[in-house]
């Protein structure tokens, strides 16, 4: 063969004149065949396109039989192309008819060429196809001749990417790209959602493969990659992993990457054999997740998904690319598909098109999987592999209820769904008849039912579920949506809309719960090895007083003539909650003698949050009018679980004796004092674990607004005072190895209570 030093560039100009010209697919896929031969003076070039049967046909070929084309087929991991596909990697064979996968296709007429180039045809690191060259001689290909066909298989890459094929592909069958899949996760919300796909983070379509100046591709790569190395050092020292999602382990890998010097080799390359940077990048891409992909080392296997994301942060650097859709290409019905997001990113988004979450990562208690499941939509988390396989606008189905999601579903399993959610509609119909059914236990015990919320368009879900109060208003998601801190002034405005919203029903406030992982973009805090545990929440309101200050005061004005219900998060000691109210004393003072009017009740409390607490709950119990205990966080404190890390957060059971020990004291506490208890958080939204919390005494719970109906549904049912007999002889009896959950599901089956 010639020397091929200006091959690339030479070749990919001519491809690109065909791809601009108005050609059927066909036509161009014949032209683009014989193009590539002729350049790299091949007898044969073939192009074998996977179908989503796992079957590699041959879609165009020079050389071989035309007759072939549309007929021969070979499975995947069958043959060379097979090989080829199946570990995404080139073969260069100089006697490709000694090689053990080597299977003879008769119709095709191959067996008097020798020599043998196939190199994957990629998309996200995904073998759409092969491209192969071969030639009587017995010889190998030349690095650059395979550098070659690899740059070109990226334009082959693109015409199955855009559906350009579909015409040409024969009836009743579809191309890999679109084939279904199935991925079963973790169930962090139940229901069911339908819908298309919106990528939290977009890939960026690369659409200009082929450069035009070598010298201002390698420019631009070089700023990006600069710009891109100097937003990781930032995000290092300025501590915005926590907004990200990310933690310091994970910036200190991508600092790695973004230095490492093979990576820039490959880029630089790339583009000095004809490909524009953000081609370049794509392609290297490609190339390192597909060889990535089949590990099993799930150290290794985590750091491809952080090449990935790295990757696509430089696509992004190069393009100026915007990650969000705008609001006419926003879908009515959207999955938002991510690896890992904030609540705040989620509120971002048009709330009443979403219809449901798909995460890679996360876990059931983070707080984008809390403020989804406040918004009512299903949640699916742990789904590998999700962002690489969903295009935008791709069909969906999240099923919450068994954790799995199905992109690109078959009709029969669409029509399937379909009618599930109309039969939930029917018994979500169900549980709306009961809410103006009285609450009383089949023993006659009268529970209260509240709602958790956040936000004005909580609101509506109040009435809707025939909740009797909000439980828990988290005030500082008006905060995280906010580009700018709140003014005491608007503050009040929305304090004072929540109010007149929920009319005579009462309203719990949270004062403002920042820090950890709730983090706003306008305050940034110091640096923490473990935020979870650090300066947060009321550590940094007490530190803050002013902040502090301007809420009471915002709160108070707001509550004026009504009654007003406050209360304080993550309090570690009594002594806390004393300078608080004293600040709040302050304010009510204040407010007094500038004539203002002041609430006609107000009601100070405490989140019981914190394991330290449970040493000091007669003096809790004595300071404050009512507590509230957040199950979330006190299950994570007192079992040393991260509930952001997926590893940990499900290996201790909520239902197991620990920890409903530690909730029957605190109840117990509050029937001493005669002070009242109400628990919000995950357990008070299960029917299961509700129904152990009446169990062990709680008569006022929090929860979810759509789990208010099914957890109406289980007391109406329940013999209050006979499990409590069962549930506390359980848990006194030290010896016993029985599962509570375990006790908790034999009971409600033998007594016909719907969990």
């Amino acid at each position: 063969m010639r020397d091929l030093s200006a091959g690339p560039r030479v070749l990919l100009k001519r491809l690109r004149e065909l791809m601009a010209e108005p050609l059927e697919p066909q036509e161009r896929l014949d032209r683009i065949v014989r193009q590539i031969a002729q350049n790299m003076v091949a007898e044969v070039c073939s192009v074998y396109v996977l179908r989503s049967d796992s079957v590699l046909e041959l879609y165009a070929t020079e050389g071989l039989n035309k007759t072939a084309v549309h007929l021969a087929q070979l499975k995947m991991g069958q043959g060379l192309v097979g090989t080829i596909a199946a570990s995404a990697r080139p073969l260069n064979l100089s006697d490709a008819q000694a090689h053990p996968a080597f299977t003879y296709l008769p119709e095709t007429g191959e067996e008097i060429y020798h020599s043998f180039l196939g190199v994957p045809i990629l998309r996200t690191g995904r073998a759409l196809g092969v491209l192969v060259v071969q030639n009587k001689a017995m010889r190998n290909y030349r690095e650059d001749e395979v550098e070659a066909l690899e740059t070109t298989a990226m334009v082959l890459a693109e015409m199955v990417a855009t559906g350009e094929l579909k015409k040409i592909t024969k009836p009743g069958l579809e191309l890999d790209l679109s084939r279904p899949v199935s991925i079963e996760g973790n169930s962090y919300g139940e229901g069911i959602g339908l819908g298309y796909v919106v990528l939290h983070e977009p890939r960026i379509v690369v659409t200009n493969l082929l450069n035009e100046d070598t010298e201002h591709e390698l420019q631009r790569l070089a700023e990006a990659l600069g710009s891109l190395r100097i937003s990781i050092d930032d995000m290092l020292s300025r501590r915005d992993v926590s907004m990200e999602g990310e933690h310091r382990a994970v910036l200190e890998t991508y600092r790695m990457f973004a230095h490492d010097r093979g990576w820039v080799r490959k880029l630089e390359e790339a583009i000095r054999n004809g490909l524009t940077a953000e081609a370049a990048v794509e392609r290297v891409q490609s190339e390192t997740k597909a060889r990535m992909i089949r590990l099993t080392d799930p150290y290794l296997r985590e750091r491809m998904h952080d090449f990935d994301d790295l990757a696509n942060r430089l696509l992004r650097q190069l393009s100026g690319y915007g990650a969000k859709l705008s609001a006419a290409d926003f879908p009515s019905d959207a999955i938002i598909v991510a690896r890992a997001m904030g609540a705040a990113e989620l509120l971002d988004y048009p709330r009443e098109n979403v219809r449901g979450l798909v995460l890679e990562e996360g876990a059931v208690t983070s707080h984008v999987v809390i403020v989804a499941r406040a918004m009512g939509i299903p949640v699916v988390g742990q789904a590998a592999g999700a962002v690489a396989l969903a295009e935008n606008r791709d069909a969906i189905i999240v099923d919450g209820d068994d954790a799995k999601v199905h992109l690109r579903p078959v009709a029969d399993l669409q029509r399937s769904y379909e009618e599930k959610v109309r039969f939930r509609a029917r018994r979500q119909a169900q549980f709306r008849a009961l809410k103006d059914v009285e609450p009383l236990t089949k023993d006659g015990k009268r529970i209260t039912l509240q709602m958790n919320a956040g936000l004005l368009v909580d609101l509506p879900h109040l009435n809707e579920a025939g909740a009797e109060g909000i439980g828990l208003f988290r005030t500082e998601l008006q905060f995280m949506i906010a580009s700018t801190m709140p003014k005491a002034e608007e503050q009040e405005a929305f304090y004072r809309n929540v109010l007149k919203q929920t009319g005579s029903k009462p309203v719990t406030f949270r004062t403002l719960d920042i820090g950890g992982d709730k983090v706003v973009p306008y305050f940034r805090a110091a640096e923490e090895e473990n935020p979870a545990l650090g300066w947060r929440a009321i550590r940094l309101s007490l530190d803050r007083p002013g902040l502090l200050r301007t809420q009471f005061r915002a709160m108070l004005r707001a509550a004026a003539g009504a009654e007003f219900k406050l209360m304080l998060p993550m309090v570690t000691e009594v002594a806390e909650l004393k300078v608080a109210r004293e600040l709040l004393q302050k304010e009510i003072e204040r407010q007094s003698k500038l004539g203002e009017q002041l609430p006609r009740k107000l009601q100070f409390g405490a989140m019981l949050e914190v394991p330290a607490l449970l040493w000091q709950l007669d003096e809790l119990m004595a300071e404050v009018d009512f507590v509230s205990v957040g199950s979330n966080d006190l299950f994570q404190f007192a079992m040393a679980v991260d509930r952001g890390n997926a590893r940990v957060s499900d290996r201790f059971d909520s239902l197991g004796r620990p920890f409903l020990r530690m909730l029957r004291d605190i109840v117990r506490a509050g029937e001493r004092n005669d002070t009242p208890v109400t628990l919000c958080g995950e357990m008070a939204s299960k029917p299961l674990s509700a129904m152990a919390l009446l169990g062990i005494g709680f008569r006022s719970v929090s929860m979810a607004s759509t789990a208010v109906g099914p957890v109406k549904a289980m007391l109406l049912a329940l013999d209050a005072d006979k499990l409590a007999e069962v549930l506390n002889a359980a848990l006194d009896d030290a010896k016993s190895e029985t599962s509570i959950r375990q006790l908790l599901v034999d009971f409600a089956a033998a007594n016909g209570i719907p969990v």
